[in-house]
């Protein structure tokens, strides 16, 4: 017969402060006193679930009670330290407060505060959960963390500190423990398989450690089970299935299709996903955890994605969708997420959500990506002649690119994000060489940095074969830039289809007969 298995959240329980993932600014503080002598006699560990409460408490008494300390770093070999790790030390006393929230059970522990140590240095009282104390449970306790014996050391853990009377708040030390970051718990579950010598797949644990929520024993909870899941891997897929969540290619399929602005065919695609029996939830924080990184995409070029989501994808839709849109699409995905309770289904709260992503999309942006060209062209000097005129004003004089238009050269840059945005919201004004004067849109100046600055002269410098220096003047004349261009075709656009609504036999029908009228706002033209 095997042996017993140890869960991995035990086996890999932390017994050291090196030990320890996260938490650094308890770290720092309890070493700190340990190595100067200065440990209170009562400390409160508050936190969520599985963050390190009673683990931080049990290194804590391990270190008062080891036989070479007290000290920051226990040796771990001495009897002290091996009945503390296994649960057997005398004098480490351990209560679960939940089930033991009477007062009789509470003097029936405290009766012996008085008497010494039976093998260790201190009598620690660990007491877990220790807000389920009753009233007078909390009075028997208070007068003893009034007056401890020097002998005792008081160790609380609690989720829910604010159901502790002030009065023994104000006799510990709190240390309120954060949740562990999902970067942090994956890195370690990595290293836990690789010492177990089981095969894994990156994208599996990372999703493994975002569902354990900062918990670092959910973390390892949920490994376990996906081991059993896998037939003894951690692998992606495995991942997927226990959890409930969608592949990683359903969510890249959807913003594609919110790249490209097709209503009825991201509908179509949403509708698909239902022989998945999909957590609709999960879908839309999955969603707008890939809108975050594409947002950063367009700001940080440098960014390099992560193993959820190759680099060169990650790119690609920073380039395929508008920054606006991004944003738009990210907070239209919280919203939706957040409003799914009060939807008629979920399914139906997901697809309206995706439809109003498409449904609100700027004008000025709608049916183009970060990279689609420039309709128009920038408009340029009146005449050479007007050349002089200017330099007398103090006007940067206009030289003609020989390489054609600003918005025919913005289509063939290599440039996305912010940087693409300051373009398009700039006219040429002229290219003296390996000088380019541009004008930007007064409304756009806060575009103005030196990163976008020297992003946009070296795209330009690798599309004209040469090093580009930009500069920024003022000009007589002012072009229509890019991003105006759009504007005013859009606007165009609009006008003529309100011009055809107005025009339509049927419409004019409505008006004559049920004096109906239209609210030329909600007019809009089919793309």
């Amino acid at each position: 017969m095997s042996e017993t298995y140890t869960a991995l959240a035990r086996k890999w329980r932390p017994k050291t402060f090196t030990e320890l993932v996260g938490q650094d600014h308890v770290r720092r503080a309890l070493v700190n006193a340990l190595e100067t002598g200065r440990v209170h006699h009562a400390f409160l560990f508050t936190g969520t679930r599985g963050v390190g409460k009673t683990t931080i408490a049990r290194i804590l008494a391990k270190c008062l009670n080891c036989e070479r300390g007290p000290s920051a770093s226990p040796c771990g070999e001495c009897a002290s330290c091996r009945e503390i790790d296994a649960g057997r030390f005398v004098d480490l006393i351990e209560v679960d407060a939940a089930s033991r929230t009477k007062v009789d059970d509470t003097r029936e522990i405290l009766d012996n505060v008085q008497f010494a140590p039976t093998r260790g240095r201190y009598k620690v009282y660990l007491i877990d959960e220790v807000h389920m104390l009753s009233t007078h449970s909390f009075n028997a306790l208070l007068k003893t963390l009034e007056e401890p014996p020097p002998h005792v050391k008081f160790l609380l853990a609690t989720t829910d500190p604010q159901k502790l009377p002030v009065t023994v708040l104000s006799r510990c030390l709190q240390f309120n423990l954060k949740r562990i970051p999902a970067a942090q718990i994956a890195e370690h579950l990595k290293g836990v398989l690789e010492k177990e010598g089981i095969e894994f797949e990156t994208a599996g644990i990372a999703l493994v450690a975002q569902a354990a929520d900062g918990s670092m024993r959910d973390g390892l909870s949920l490994l376990d089970q996906l081991i059993a899941f896998g037939g003894g891997r951690a692998g992606e897929a495995e991942a997927r299935a226990m959890l409930g969540t969608v592949a990683r290619d359903h969510v890249v399929q959807i913003a594609k299709r919110l790249a490209a602005g097709d209503a009825a065919e991201l509908i179509r695609f949403a509708q698909s996903l239902e022989q998945w029996a999909p957590d609709y939830a999960q879908v839309l924080d999955e969603l707008a955890s890939l809108l975050t990184r594409i947002a950063i995409k367009q700001v940080v070029s440098e960014y390099e994605g992560d193993e959820l989501y190759a680099p060169e994808l990650i790119a690609r839709l920073a380039e395929a969708i508008g920054a606006e849109d991004v944003q738009l699409y990210y907070q239209t995905a919280l919203i939706g997420r957040r409003d799914l309770a009060l939807a008629p289904d979920p399914r139906t709260g997901f697809e309206m959500t995706l439809l109003r992503m498409i449904a609100f999309r700027p004008m000025v942006e709608r049916g183009q990506g970060a990279s689609a060209p420039a309709p128009g062209a920038a408009r340029g000097p009146a005449s050479p002649a007007a050349a002089p005129r200017r330099a007398q004003e103090g006007v940067a004089p206009s030289v003609p690119s020989a390489s054609g238009d600003w918005g025919g050269i913005l289509a063939q840059l290599d440039l996305q994000g912010m940087a693409r945005q300051l373009a398009s919201h700039c006219a040429l004004v002229g290219r003296d060489g390996a000088v380019v004067r541009l004008s930007i849109d007064p409304r756009s100046r806060s575009l103005r940095t030196s990163a976008l600055e020297d992003k946009l002269a070296q795209a330009l410098s690798k599309h004209f074969g040469q090093t580009i220096r930009l500069e920024f003047v003022t000009a007589s004349e002012p072009a229509e830039t890019p991003a105006q261009a759009r504007q005013r075709a859009s606007e165009e656009e609009v006008e003529a289809a309100r011009r055809a609504f107005d025009a339509d036999p049927g419409v004019q029908g409505f008006r004559e007969r049920f004096g109906a009228t239209a609210v030329p706002e909600t007019i809009r033209p089919v793309k």
